[in-house]
């Protein structure tokens, strides 16, 4: 029996509006109600997550940024897995060499040297979670998007690093050309060693330490809870959430997911545009997956 579940949010429990559809929070309610624990398991920060639950009256626990950060349902840091110093200077050489965009993610906040690249690198996300909307369309929900964060912008961001009570938990790195920029920096990076470089989309990578991923944070979540992986279930669509697809016994993707996303996990359901968790949390109650 299903004791704990782990949602995205981006192209899977979020819809075309990037909130939670009447359908997904009534489906969350009522696993809450049969004793099942429902949490979210995401790329964004706490406040981005945080936001959209908020807007149903959903309390729930969170794997944040990845698995580099994890908060109990209160809103209480648990625990957070850094990426060292040393080896952030380095990505941000890579990064600025590439003429990348990219945002660090840290425990004290969220950092980027430019809100305009910020308004347009979230607006092509965004695209991309739901190629339906105009260009126009995009840009107007990532400026409103900002409203919602307290981003700091700075001029340099390696001046931070400096601070030693600050860690760095996750970059993300963002270019309109996709593949084709970020596949060579991807592999650049990752033969740093020690770091998971994942994407949440086709126009971004994410960089989190090895052991910052939803999987790894799933396991811990359901350990500490005495829940056996096996009555685990896990929700997803894209590359940063193969690891909690393959780690739990019940697994689903999104239909909107990528060909070797759904390749990693056991059922397929709808959309996220057409409620897809809530139907996949509604079906695993009634055949008792």
């Amino acid at each position: 029996m299903i004791k704990l579940i782990a949602s995205d949010m981006d192209g899977t429990l979020l819809d075309a509006h990037m909130s939670i559809s009447s359908e997904n929070a009534k489906a969350i309610r009522l696993a809450n109600e049969a004793g099942i624990e429902f949490m979210v398991a995401t790329g964004r920060n706490y406040q981005e997550a945080r936001a959209a639950l908020d807007e149903v009256g959903i309390n729930c626990a969170m794997i944040t940024l990845n698995g580099a950060q994890v908060f109990d349902k209160t809103g209480n840091s648990l625990f957070t897995v850094p990426i060292p110093t040393i080896q952030i200077m380095t990505i941000l050489d890579i990064l600025d060499e590439n003429n990348i965009y990219y945002e660090v993610s840290t425990n004290q906040g969220l950092y980027s040297e430019s809100q305009a690249k910020r308004i347009e690198s979230f607006a092509s996300m965004i695209g991309d979670h739901l190629p339906h909307l105009t260009y126009k369309m995009a840009i107007a929900m990532a400026s409103a998007n900002l409203e919602l964060l307290h981003i700091n912008y700075v001029e340099n961001i390696r001046e931070l690093l400096q601070d030693k009570t600050l860690e760095v938990l996750k970059v993300i790195c963002f270019h309109i050309e996709g593949p084709r920029i970020l596949g060579p920096v991807s592999k650049a990076i990752s033969q740093l060693g020690n770091l998971a470089v994942t994407s949440s989309g086709q126009n971004n990578i994410e960089v989190n330490h090895k052991n910052a991923q939803k999987g790894i944070a799933m396991a811990q979540i359901a350990h500490d809870r005495g829940i056996s992986l096996e009555n685990v279930m896990a929700i997803g669509d894209n590359f940063n959430d193969i690891s909690m697809l393959q780690a739990a016994g019940v697994s689903f993707a999104m239909g909107n997911a990528e060909i070797e996303i759904k390749e990693h996990a056991k059922y397929i359901t709808d959309t996220n545009l057409e409620s897809g968790v809530g139907k996949a949390i509604l079906r695993a109650i009634s055949e008792d997956l």
